[in-house]
Order: structure tokens, then sequence, then C-alpha cells
């Protein structure tokens, strides 16, 4: 936890003065053993009313002056608390967005998302803690003992006495608690996914009829976590039986050997009482530790699992100096390339070279699993190649800045995602000084000005969540007409018109292919009919290049290609246009 500390540095003054105002709410609470004491000792012993008013108005005045400082305290420990989780919390997200996909692959959402919540909430809770009872509890233990000692020597020993064990106590509740809460977090991670599964799946769990098989999936994580909980609940519910078993019998000890004391003259009633209050001064203390052991065991878990984030460097680097596009270049230049997810021999990408000039469509096509998407994942970097170079205008993609790289490059990812807002909210992400003039060309283009135009309240339409309101279809296009309107330099579309039916997708290659010729256009697809009209079809098998050509060269040479398209066509229309007879 000390390494994020750092993030309470704009609330210093409320961390060094709210322990300050609490330690000062701390010497009131000792005076008033005191002052009971003198009420019994002169007071009640002299049957003086008038003594024991005047004393009585010094404890309420003790008591409104303790409560003053206190909420003090409170209100300093609340704005640090929320703002250490503020800071903490737009650090880790920034952080995250820095890591490259094979780290967010490796976390995984429903992780992330729990420490981005429940883990930095915990720790805001600890924050609040430290500064309002971490230096009020000891100082009242220790306050409490010296306060006896200047009372009675030989009593105040059972002080000593006491204190070792309890800290024995706490130390052992404290070391088997820990394992247990840091197993409760990672099953938080479990009930974040489960729960993301069910809501994003719903129709898919119910069309399968899942959805007894997904509650009892879910309770058994429940309960996973119950039993954890319990475990360390049970240990932890040890403390305050203990503590007060162990301080009880300490009271016993002072009334014992306090009342032979008053006997003797060398102790007043008051005082015994005085040293009695001190004990339960202690004992109030303990509880309080004991809960902050409690909650710093938990905090200490969670911040570990946010330092785990913030200790994960991104594998692909943003470089300092970025590189001068050559407009005369390739547009896209693979030189035996391979690529491992892993980085353990075990190749996505094995020995891939081909060149994409300036202007030309490029349709990658094979099976489910050849490699496409992690083909075209490695041009805007969303990784790095393990070997090989991949090279935009002329540069490695290594020598650009991530912006001015991604600048250049338009990508509608194989699932349609859509942001809540307004629809002209989400058309300008890729260009924020997009005109509705440019928007309306680029809807026109992805063939969604058809249904956009019906839409009562037009660009100003909101989104739903994840855009629930359009139809897979319609995301696609929506989709695909916001990276247009960015006028990349390099268009990716990856098995974006999945949803779309023939006729629609036809024109839709056909306006891309008539409004942007000096567009590099990459086709991503399962269809044949999608990319038979490129300039150069890739036919990727199991991460390897099985042919480069033109539709018709790939029928005359490519079997791999070849056996795709008489999955999708008659052997009749692969022969005419193998003869060029279409």
């Amino acid at each position: 936890m000390f390494r994020l500390v750092k993030y309470l540095k704009k609330y210093k003054l409320q961390v060094i003065l709210g322990p300050v105002f609490k330690l000062t709410e701390a010497v009131f609470e000792l005076i008033v053993p005191l002052v009971m004491a003198e009420i019994i000792n002169v007071g009640i012993k002299n049957n003086d009313s008038d003594y024991i008013w005047k004393m009585g108005g010094v404890l309420v005045i003790l008591g409104v002056l303790g409560l003053t400082f206190a909420l003090i305290c409170q209100y300093m420990a609340s704005k640090a608390s929320q703002g250490f989780g503020t800071e903490l919390r737009r650090e880790l997200f920034h952080h995250i967005s820095t890591l490259s996909h094979s780290e967010l692959d490796e976390f995984g959402t429903p992780s992330l998302i729990t420490r981005l919540t429940s883990d930095i909430n915990q720790l805001q809770v600890a924050v609040a803690m430290l500064i309002r009872l971490v230096v009020r509890a000891p100082f009242l233990v220790i306050g409490s003992t010296i306060m006896a000692f200047t009372i009675n020597v030989k009593l105040a020993l059972i002080f000593l006495a006491v204190i070792p064990m309890v800290a024995l106590v706490l130390w052992l509740v404290t070391t088997k608690t820990v394992p247990f809460y840091k197993t409760i977090q990672q099953k938080l991670d479990k009930t974040s996914l489960i729960t993301r599964e069910n809501l994003v799946g719903a129709r898919a769990v119910r069309a399968f009829a899942k959805q007894e098989h997904e509650q009892k999936r879910f309770k058994d994580n429940a309960q996973d976590i119950e039993q954890a909980a319990v475990r360390a609940g049970k240990i932890s519910a040890l403390l305050s039986p203990v503590n007060a078993i162990i301080l009880n019998l300490a009271i016993v000890l002072i009334v014992w050997f306090g009342g032979f004391a008053v006997d003797t003259g060398s102790l007043t009633q008051g005082e015994v009482i005085a040293l009695v209050n001190y004990l339960n001064q202690i004992l109030l203390a303990l509880v309080v530790v004991a809960n902050l052991v409690v909650i710093f065991t938990k905090s200490a878990a969670c911040a570990a699992r946010v330092n785990e984030v913030f200790d994960t460097k991104p594998s692909v680097n943003e470089n300092s100096v970025n590189a001068m596009a050559d407009t005369n270049a390739p547009a896209v230049v693979f030189k035996d390339v391979y690529f491992s997810y892993h980085d353990n021999g075990e190749y996505a990408l094995q020995n891939i070279s081909f060149t994409a000039n300036k202007g030309e469509t490029i349709g990658i096509i094979g099976g489910t699993g050849s490699g496409k998407s992690t083909l075209i994942n490695l041009i805007p970097r969303f990784y790095d190649a393990n070997k090989g170079e991949v090279m935009v205008f002329g540069n490695n993609v290594a020598d650009y800045s991530f912006s001015e790289l991604r600048r250049k490059i338009g990508i509608v990812p194989q699932k349609a995602v859509l942001f809540s807002g307004t629809l002209r909210e989400n058309m300008r992400w890729g260009d924020e000084n997009a005109t509705d003039e440019e928007i309306d060309k680029a809807l026109s283009i992805a063939q969604a000005k058809e249904f956009t135009d019906t839409l009562p309240e037009g660009l100003d339409t909101m989104i739903l969540q994840g855009g629930k309101n359009f139809s897979g279809g319609q995301k696609q296009r929506l989709t695909i007409a916001r990276a247009l309107v960015s006028k990349p330099d390099i268009l990716i579309l990856d098995d974006s018109a999945s949803a779309l039916d023939f006729a629609t997708d036809a024109r839709l290659r056909s306006a891309i292919k008539e409004n942007s010729r000096d567009m590099t256009v990459f086709i991503i697809s399962q269809r044949a009919n999608s990319v038979k009209a490129a300039d150069k079809i890739i036919v990727l098998s199991d991460g390897e290049v099985e042919g480069i050509g033109t539709h018709r060269e790939l029928l005359q040479s490519c079997p791999e290609y070849c056996q795709i398209c008489l999955s999708q066509f008659s052997p009749e229309e692969l022969e005419k246009e193998i003869n060029g007879d279409e």
C-alpha cells in the first residue's frame, strides 16, 4: 500500500491535520477519567453538589470539543480518501489505456473492472480509516497506559502485561486472514466475468434455455466467496472476544489489588475507577484496531492487485520520434513476418510477405482461425511482429507515434461497437471537426443513409449502450461510416459486412471503390464474393500464405482458394470465371 501513498500528495494538509484533530479529541478523552476521579474523590466524598455540577460542566465541554474536533477530522478524512480514490482511479484507467492488446487479454475485462471499482473503493475506506483511527487507537492505548502510571506505578504494570498479549493476538489473526481476502478478490473477478457474460449474452442463454445452468454457476461462485469470507470472518471474530477476555481479566486484577490499596490509603476510590476507565478505553481502542486489521488486510490484497496492473508494462511501446511518411512508397509492406501471441514459438502467422500499393483493394480470405484478423492487427500496431517488418508508407510501423500511425488507418472491427451518445458524436470519433455534410457523405458511402434519414432526430439520435437500438447490419454500416469520416489512407474492413445482405455488400464495396480512389482498402471476409473484385487476394491457411493473386489467378493456381469458392459457388460458375466467360 505504501507505493500508492503518492496519490495523497494533493491532500497533505488533510492527511496531516486530520490526525492532529483526532489526537486532540483523544486528549480530551484521556482527561475524562481524571475528571471523574475528582468528582468521586471530592464531590461525592464531601457531598459537594456545586463541585459535582461544576465538574459535570467540564465533562460536557470536553465532550462538545471532542465532537467538534472529531467532525473536522471526519470531513478531512472524507475529502482526502475520495480525492485519493479519484486520483488513483484516473491514473489506473490511464495506465490500462496504455497497455497493448496482449496485456489486456491477459488480465481480462472483468478483472480490470473489479480493480477499477471494488479494489479502489476498498483502498478509499483504508485511507479514511488511516486518517481517522490509525493514529487515535494506538495513542489511546499508549496514553491510557501513561496516565495509569501517573496514578499508580504498580497497578500500571498490568497495562504493560496486557499490551503484548493483545499485539500477539492481532498478529496471529492478520497472518491467517490475508490469504482468504486475496481469494475473495479473485472470486469477485469471476463474479464480474459471469455477470458480464450473462448480461451481454442474455439472448443466447435464453435461446438455449440455460438460465438454470448459469444461475447454478453464479451460485457456486457466490458460495465460494461466502465460504472464504466466513472463514476469514471466523478468525477475525476472535479478535474482540479474546481481547475482551484479556482486558476484563486485567480489570479484575486492578479492582482486586486496587481494593487493597484503597484499604491501606495508598489509592482513592476515584483513582481505581479512573484506572478501570483507562482499561475500558484501551478495550474500545482495541476493538477499533480489530476492525482496522480487517480493513487493512483487505486493502493490502486490493493494493497488490492494483500494483500488479501498474507493474505491467505495455509490450508495444510508442516511439518518441515520429517518422515522416513517404507518400510515394507502398501503403503497406509485410517482409517475412512471424507473430506469436504468447512468444513461445507457436506462431499464429509465419513467413508473411506481400505489398499493398496506394489505392489498391486487398482481399484477405481463409478459414476460421487462419490468422486473418491477426494479420491486419499488426498494421495499426495493436501487436508487434516477433520477426520481420511491417512497413506503412516506407517506414516500420514502430517508427511512428501511435496517434500518427492510427490517424492514417481507419479500422472497422469484426464486432461493431458504438458508444452511448448521439449519432453525430459517434461519427466524429475519427475527426472531431467533421461537418454534417462530411458525415452524410460517409453515411451514404456506407449505405447507411437509407435508415439514418428515417430517424426523427437525424444525427442527434441518441445511441443506447452498445448500439442496442440498431440492428446488427445497421451497426456495421455505422461503424464503416465512422471510419470513413476520418478519411484514412488505409481502410481495414475486418469481416465488417457479415451482417449485410449480398446486394448491400456489393453496393458498399462499389461505393468505397468509387469515392476513395487513393485509399488502400483491406477487405477481410469469409465470402469469396466480397473479395473477388479485389486487386489482390491473399489466401491464408494456418497462419501461412497459400496464394496471392487476382480472383481468376487464384482459381487457376491455389487449391485452397478453389476449395473456398467451391463451398460458395457452383462448379459451373467457377468454370466460367476460370475461362473468362463470366
